[in-house]
């Protein structure tokens, strides 16, 4: 892409654009009429009528099925032959068609009844008409908490980086619109020890007032999905704060806020029990022993991850150690002895946790043995659950049937940079606590995993992950299995940059050179990788290829998407990238959108793809 400012111009008389080179002259190029590929137009044909009644095939004087009609039971049966669509009504049909000739056809809307070529091309091309997943919830809601993935922020109050961004609740507000079920608040004493702010502790980081953030989760919670918010507290208080904190959030949640009438749970309840509804997680009141000694409190509790790191300077250093003990004691809960608080003020803040959360006080494998009785919540670094997982992976997924597990980032992430999920789903994880400030493709997969469900932050299990054998046997991570099924991907085309970016974005002299790449991601045996040829000069680019990708647990694999705009002197140019869990994709033609590099949706772009699974 051209670092200098570049002039370029679009012909409206001859549908083309002028770019000029190296200000002595311009190259024009024509822009190609974006037309519907010969499948779309063989599907046309093949339900479509003529004006006399027949078959398209065989009375277009045309030849390409132009002069053709589709009314609302031929569209009726395509959605249903073609698109797996079975149950469709003709009325359901029909309300599509109209829909579609308003949108087309302002002038003659009230004589057309039927849809012809260019307006099936553009039924199959709308995004909210033809979407590639199913747009609503549609999985059952009424198990326990344990048995769903679950849309988990990371410091969720952070701006941006880790060690000095500002805390704020604007990213609280903006995960929970996006759909984020899980928000963490990370609570201490402010300067005068008699209110609490959230901060990431023992950093540069500004705070935020806890009412504040509080007030936010209450207003904005429920924006869209009516699924339970969890609040996770890692909470560095003393017993008069923690009764504040209880009386701050009895007060702002009113009915909003659940908690159970018993001090500890047998089973977790089920989202659709808990509607509206807001639920507190975290360890139950410990004495705050640090508030005499916070010296001798760090040194004691360095995280074993710290001793892998090498700092570059002895600021850093600094910086560095005090993120290491912040992590290790707000995620710990080994770390202190049981309250001897008011009666009063204990079962005040007591009363509203609802999930119980804790860390390993020595063996993972030993804290991960079932307690019948009761249901928690552990967490674990990304470093802990690697380790776990590669020698004792079935002990994670047991664990996981009936209690919440919370991954975390590593303290090494200065920047806000995540990791791989899918060992932690893999393994039944619910919580993949991610940080949603950034970006990047870990980030992109956790989008898309959500974008399941109806984008409802709940994502039930796959069933394999909740079952045991007769010698209490679960899924094994780690067995290969034979292929379950081979999803084909065809890639027709692409439209909507020349939109959404000056003509000169992508190259200053030219079109852009537009290819897709596409990424299956799950198990490892799963992923793999594949490219389209590059289609040059061309701001609709048309590719018609189709790949296949032969998959042993579809139920965990993301079809991660990818365009890039090919550069011969520097990095390709980015394009549009979107994320889909196969195991919602819809078979058919289905218009795809894609999004940047944030995660927020481009507002014209958009493939037309086709997934058959076999």
């Amino acid at each position: 892409m051209g670092k200098e400012k570049k002039t370029e111009s679009y012909n409206n008389d001859s549908g083309s654009y002028n770019y000029k080179m190296f200000k002595c002259f311009n190259r024009k190029f024509k822009i190609n009429e974006v037309t519907p590929t010969d499948d779309v137009r063989d599907a046309f044909c093949q339900f479509a009528v003529s004006n006399g009644g027949g078959s398209v095939d065989g009375d277009s004087s045309d030849g390409d099925g132009s002069s053709g009609v589709m009314g609302a039971e031929q569209l009726c049966s395509f959605l249903d032959d073609h698109q797996g669509e079975t149950g469709t009504t003709v009325e359901e049909a029909q309300r599509l068609i109209d829909e579609v000739i308003r949108r087309r056809h302002h002038v003659t809307r009230f004589t057309r009844h039927g849809l012809d070529l260019d307006d099936f091309f553009n039924v199959l091309f709308y995004e909210d008409l033809n979407p590639p997943i199913t747009p609503h919830v549609h999985q059952d809601m009424t198990a326990p908490l344990s048995h769903y993935f679950i849309y988990t922020g990371h410091n969720s109050y952070l701006t941006g980086n880790q060690l000095s961004s500002d805390c704020s609740e604007v990213p609280v507000i903006k995960a929970l619109q996006r759909g984020v079920r899980v928000i963490e608040l990370d609570l201490w004493p402010n300067s005068t020890g008699t209110d609490i702010n959230v901060l990431h502790g023992r950093t540069l980081t500004t705070p935020v007032p806890l009412i504040i953030c509080l007030k936010s989760i209450r207003d904005h919670a429920f924006f869209s999905p009516p699924y339970p918010v969890i609040i996770t507290l890692e909470d560095h208080l003393t017993s008069d704060l923690q009764a504040k904190v209880a009386e701050m959030a009895t007060q702002i949640f009113g009915q909003m806020l659940y908690y159970p009438e018993s001090d500890s749970l047998s089973e977790f309840p089920a989202p659709a029990s808990l509607l509206h509804r807001i639920i507190i997680s975290t360890k139950p009141p410990k004495e705050y022993l640090e508030s005499r000694n916070p010296i001798v409190k760090q040194k004691d509790n360095v995280s074993p991850s710290s001793e892998d790191e090498t700092p570059r300077t002895e600021e850093v250093q600094t910086l560095e150690s005090m993120l290491f003990d912040q992590d290790c004691e707000s995620k710990s809960d080994s770390d202190q002895e049981d309250e001897e608080a008011s009666e009063d003020q204990k079962p005040a803040y007591k009363r509203l946790i609802t999930i119980h959360a804790g860390k390993p006080k020595g063996a993972v494998k030993e804290e991960m043995k079932a307690v019948v009785d009761k249901v928690r919540r552990l967490s674990l670094s990304e470093q802990e659950l690697d380790r776990t997982c590669s020698s004792n992976s079935q002990d994670v997924v047991r664990f996981t049937q009936r209690n919440l597990l919370r991954i975390y980032p590593k303290g090494t992430r200065f920047k806000s940079s995540n990791y791989k999920p899918l060992i932690g789903w893999t393994h039944g994880a619910q919580m993949i606590a991610f940080n949603m400030q950034g970006y990047g493709k870990s980030l992109w997969l956790m989008h898309g995993m959500f974008r399941a469900n109806g984008g409802c932050g709940y994502v039930k299990k796959p069933n394999f992950l909740m079952k045991k054998g007769f010698h209490d046997e679960v899924f094994d991570p780690r067995k290969k299995l034979p292929v379950k099924e081979t999803l084909k991907v065809k890639v027709y085309m692409g439209d909507g940059w020349r939109m959404d970016f000056s003509h000169t974005h992508f190259d200053a002299y030219s079109p852009p050179d537009f290819y897709t790449k596409m990424f299956i991601v799950g198990v490892p045996a799963d992923n793999t990788k594949r490219k389209t040829k590059i289609i040059e000069d061309n701001w609709y680019p048309i590719w018609d290829e189709e790949f296949s990708f032969p998959l042993t647990v579809p139920e965990l694999a993301l079809l991660r998407i990818e365009v890039r705009e090919y550069d011969m002197s520097e990095k390709d140019d980015f394009g549009g990238q979107t994320c889909l869990p196969v195991s919602e994709l819809r078979p058919g033609i289905r218009s795809v959108p894609l999004y940047d590099k944030k995660g927020e949706k481009m507002k014209s772009v958009r493939l037309l793809m086709r997934f058959i699974f076999e």
